[in-house]
């Protein structure tokens, strides 16, 4: 993260979170390049290894034994993560084209998103098969499967279509999973069957006639059908129809058969080959764009092709880093030979398999304990992650080839503060140039006039709520950052039982060259703007600085009619306190800047914290909510506490009740907390009991602070169930009762905590 102090002078992005990008990933953060920004797209936040794929499947590992979290690796990298799907490529502006957010800018890219077993090519294939790849994709389909096998008892017809490596091991993987998984139930597998499908006369067509016919035994010996020699012609629901008019009934069909491209990339402009996939040079750069590099199965390597196996992408992890610095610097690129032969290690689903290279071939159990051993090994490389050694960071400026980059780069390095600190204003009004507020009658003066300042009329009847909230970036990507903090800051307004009406954006951009600080103030700004647009609220103007680090806050206002405010101090005895989101966004991401946290669990927070307040406040007024605010920087007992005060009442605290996001316990257990935990802790003794119920695991998480979280209301004891069966219905899936108000007993401790 040493980046964030240096002016950002090139950009350089990374689509797809494959194989050679995670070396990349952590050769950057070894040895990091200053100046140098780099965004991640991702699909999805946890990379699969497929080497280890059939492992998993066959119950040999857990998920996270297979799969390489991005979301620490991108950090120790000093690189933006952004959970999002890449659909095309703009060359001429260079810029990334996403399916949920705003165009990525890049200077220098790289794509390694894989492949996909090709099913257009078959009529039915795309309807009814299951394609291995994308892997993720797959085990959510192979977990499901697993499933009816274990609830049903009739039997399962399982098929793949495909006798290469992959389809072969698949195969077998899941007939040992699923047997192994009946077998823990007292049952056997005599219900499944098996079919293995190949357009060749045999098995493993790549392979040695040695590893061909050990496979054949294998097959022979699990009792799995192959249909050699006959291509599928057609798929339907219930089977695959082949060339020669015969039919094979399944119910369930995998598909891995040759690999595809994704059709996107035939529309970038780039150079293909006929079957999609991006024609690079010895250097791994596009032949058409030299500020294009792509490796792994979406790469045909003009000059050395070589099959679409990980282990060339492994290989070329290293290469790849290399020749991207190259790039950046403006130094020409070193050119890179594949190998021709490489080991193969093929499982058989149990623990054995069979390992090849050129002509020979050897089997046993110690095989697979080898490839057990160098598969741990590989991933162990992205999973203990090393303290960054500053001094090896490669400064960009000296070697950079742009010369406008390098005149910025010295006007940046002396900043000025006051209102020369300001974001200038040609770049302001470019990156204010495309956002759409929304537009309000009662906004008489807004963003789009020159004025000093906006005119709001305030319609009669109507008492105006005003907030206020700044807060650093927690997330890397500014889009996302200015959906969060919108949100966070209307969720006070939400609480009162307001309608937010208008808003004045604060933002500090890192400093950097002005193209960069543009592309961060529009990203920023656009994602802010979706946040006020969907609660109802016109952004009316602001003010811009440049700073070290990127923040935001806004000073919202917002209507309600003066009968409607929900106070804090409206709480009764026997009402039900209900809280309408998870709390330890906190813990989390202090987790998360430790490089301690799983991507699973940053998303789900992400998701949580995206989750508008708006319905949740509706759906409590409805049910007749006395008391309400938003949990959010005092954590869930000091916002109680700040209810229970002027409501003259105690509380009671189902500990057990509480919704918690994913991964907060296990963040916390393993003493890892928010830098603001310390004083939020100081009201613990507002709470009863206390030498008890600190001993419990969960009680840390009452301090921990939230960012744009939940609701904690009061609602009469008899409409409560109701209320949270509504705000589930609503999306507000982990509402919950979590406790109970009382009459006062002592006033310095309010609070009882229930284990």
């Amino acid at each position: 993260m040493d980046n964030a102090t240096h002016p950002v002078v090139k950009d350089l992005v990374l689509i797809g979170g494959g194989h050679s990008h995670v070396a990349v990933l952590k050769r950057f953060g070894m040895n990091p390049m200053p100046g140098v920004r780099i965004t991640v797209i991702a699909r999805d936040v946890h990379t699969p290894y497929s080497g280890m794929l059939p492992g998993f499947v066959a119950g040999h590992y857990g998920f996270d034994d297979v799969h390489i979290d991005l979301e620490p690796l991108a950090r120790f990298a000093g690189a933006r993560l952004y959970h999002d799907r890449a659909v095309g490529i703009d060359t001429a502006a260079k810029r990334v084209l996403c399916a949920d957010r705003p165009p990525v800018v890049y200077d220098v890219l790289s794509i390694n998103i894989g492949s996909t077993p090709r099913t257009a090519d078959v009529p039915g294939a795309a309807e009814h098969t299951v394609p291995v790849k994308p892997i993720n994709r797959f085990i959510a389909r192979w977990e499901a499967l697993r499933e009816r096998v274990l609830n049903g008892a009739g039997r399962t017809r399982i098929g793949v279509v495909g006798a290469g490596a992959g389809g072969v091991e698949v195969l077998l993987a899941i007939r040992h999973g699923l047997h192994r998984a009946l077998a823990a139930e007292g049952r056997n597998g005599d219900a499944l069957e098996f079919h293995l499908v190949s357009g060749t006369d045999g098995v493993l067509p790549a392979n040695n006639a040695a590893t061909q016919r050990a496979f054949a035994g294998v097959l022979r010996d699990r009792g799995v059908t192959l249909h050699a020699g006959r291509p599928v012609s057609a798929v339907t629901a219930d089977g695959v129809k082949l060339d020669n008019g015969s039919a094979v009934e399944l119910d369930e069909i995998l598909w891995v058969t040759s690999a595809g491209a994704a059709p996107w990339l035939g529309e970038t402009g780039l150079a293909v080959d006929d079957d999609g996939f991006i024609q690079v040079d010895a250097t791994l750069r596009s032949v058409s764009h030299p500020d294009v590099f792509a490796v792994g199965d979406i790469a045909h390597v003009v000059d050395h092709p070589r099959p679409k196996a990980g282990v060339f992408a492994v290989r070329q992890g290293p290469p790849l880093t290399d020749n991207l610095r190259r790039a950046l610097t403006g130094r020409p690129a070193k050119t890179f030979r594949p190998q021709r032969e490489f080991l193969t290690i093929i499982s058989t689903g149990d623990r054995y398999a069979v390992a090849a290279r050129g002509p020979w071939a050897v089997h046993g159990a110690w095989v697979w304990r080898w490839k057990d051993f160098i598969d741990r090994r590989f991933m162990a490389k992205f999973s203990d992650l090393p303290e960054m050694d500053q001094k090896t960071a490669t400064p960009l400026a000296p070697g950079v080839a742009d010369a406008d980059a390098i005149k910025e780069l010295s006007a940046i390095a002396m900043r000025c503060g006051g209102c020369g600190a300001k974001v200038g204003h040609t770049v302001l009004s470019r990156a204010l140039a495309g956002l759409e507020p929304v537009a309000r009658n009662d906004v008489l003066v807004g963003l789009a006039e020159p004025d000093d300042a906006a005119v709001v009329e305030v319609p009669p009847g109507k008492v105006m709520v005003h907030t206020v909230d700044f807060f650093r970036a927690i997330v890397d990507d500014p889009y996302l950052f200015g959906r969060i903090a919108a949100n966070h800051s209307l969720g006070d307004i939400f609480a009162m039982g307001g309608e937010p009406q208008t808003a004045l954006a604060i933002a500090t951009v890192p400093f950097g060259v002005e193209a960069k600080v543009e592309d961060t103030l529009a990203q920023l700004l656009e994602g802010a703007t979706l946040a006020l647009r969907e609660a109802g609220a016109a952004l009316v103007g602001g003010h811009t600085g440049e700073g070290s680090e990127l923040a935001l806050g806004f000073a919202v206002n917002g209507l309600a009619d003066r009968e409607a405010v929900m106070r804090k101090g409206g709480l009764r005895p026997g009402d039900r306190l209900i809280l309408t989101k998870p709390v330890g966004t906190g813990t989390l991401f202090a987790a998360d800047m430790r490089l301690k946290a799983k991507g699973r669990w940053i998303a789900g927070a992400l998701g949580s914290m995206l989750q508008s307040n708006r319905d949740a406040a509706q759906c409590l007024y409805r049910f007749g909510a006395r008391a309400c605010t938003d949990v959010t920087g005092f954590g869930l007992l000091g916002h109680l506490v700040e209810m229970t005060k002027p409501s003259g009442t105690d509380a009671v605290l189902d500990l057990g009740a509480i919704p918690l996001l994913d991964g907060a316990a296990e963040t916390v257990a393993a003493g890892i907390f928010s830098s603001l935990q310390p004083q939020n802790l100081r009201l613990r003794r507002a709470v009863r009991d206390l030498e008890q119920v600190s001993k419990d695991p969960r009680f840390p998480l009452v301090f921990d602070p939230q960012t744009a979280g939940g609701l904690l209301a009061g609602v009469a004891a008899d409409a409560a169930e109701d209320c949270v069966a509504e705000l589930r219905r609503l999306g507000y899936h982990r509402a919950a009762v979590i406790g109970t108000v009382e009459a006062s007993g002592n006033a310095m401790e309010p609070v009882s905590l229930k284990l």
